[in-house]
């Protein structure tokens, strides 16, 4: 009986522990021509700065101050937000990132209207950039 008993719970901690696990991230793929898309901002103490403030402004509660992942809204969405650190994401193009950005998906929202001013965006893929490992 003990041991019924202790296969239930066991079961059930897992069914449970299993909800709370986020969805790994699928592939997204980026249009050719947005991929290769240059950013027009150079990289400056001012572009950093404003990408840094809009940053903490949008982004942060899901990705973490510096990028990680761990933000204060992480825990609350269906796929884990990526770390933005890694090499896997620092080799992404400009465009990619800005596109990303824009265009958002599933948990990721859309910042084309939130932020309607490109160069906006485009100091953030700047900011984004220190946020290396």
């Amino acid at each position: 009986m003990k041991v019924l008993l202790f296969s239930l719970i066991a079961g059930l901690f897992i069914v449970i522990a299993g909800f709370r696990v986020h969805q790994q991230p699928k592939p997204w793929p980026v249009p050719d021509n947005a991929a290769k898309t240059p950013n027009p901002i150079k990289s400056s103490g001012e572009s950093i700065a404003a990408g840094k403030g809009l940053w903490m402004q949008h982004c942060s509660s899901c990705h973490g101050k510096t990028g990680l992942g761990d933000g204060t809204k992480a825990a609350q969405l269906k796929t884990q937000p990526e770390d933005l650190s890694t090499a896997a994401m620092q080799s992404q193009s400009d465009g990619s990132l800005y596109y990303k950005i824009s265009e958002g998906r599933t948990d990721m929202p859309s910042f084309k209207k939130k932020l309607p001013d490109a160069e906006d965006i485009w100091d953030m893929v700047i900011y984004m950039r220190t946020l290396k490992k």
